[in-house]
């Protein structure tokens, strides 16, 4: 799986000067080496990303990695569908809310 753009993470860029802590961590732990791991693809590290997101009703992380699903190759049909997926299995409110983000980002 080492034909994958490299996964950069934009901690520093958005949290740097207030948590910069918080920020390297999510820089060069979530993103330089998670998401980097080669045993899983990072089409495959973004669906499940997604999935857990949406099932959580993690809205507010959900528009960023919808993005950044889709740079890495996962489609905006297959997006809705694993959205659509978890809801029956993470409840009702939480795929609605999933969904909205999906929404607004896919139409804006």
């Amino acid at each position: 799986m080492t034909d994958q753009p490299r996964q950069v993470g934009g901690g520093r860029r958005t949290l740097g000067g207030f948590a910069p802590k918080l920020a390297a961590l999510t820089d060069d732990v979530l993103f330089d080496d998670v998401w980097n791991r080669p045993e899983l693809s990072a089409r495959d590290r973004s669906l499940i990303t997604v999935a857990v997101l949406a099932a959580g009703g993690d809205t507010a992380q959900l528009g960023f990695h919808l993005g950044r699903a889709v740079e890495n190759g996962v489609t905006q049909e297959e997006l809705i569908e694993a959205i659509t997926h978890v809801t029956f299995y993470a409840g009702w409110p939480k795929g609605m809310g999933a969904m909205g983000v999906a929404q607004k980002l896919f139409t804006d």
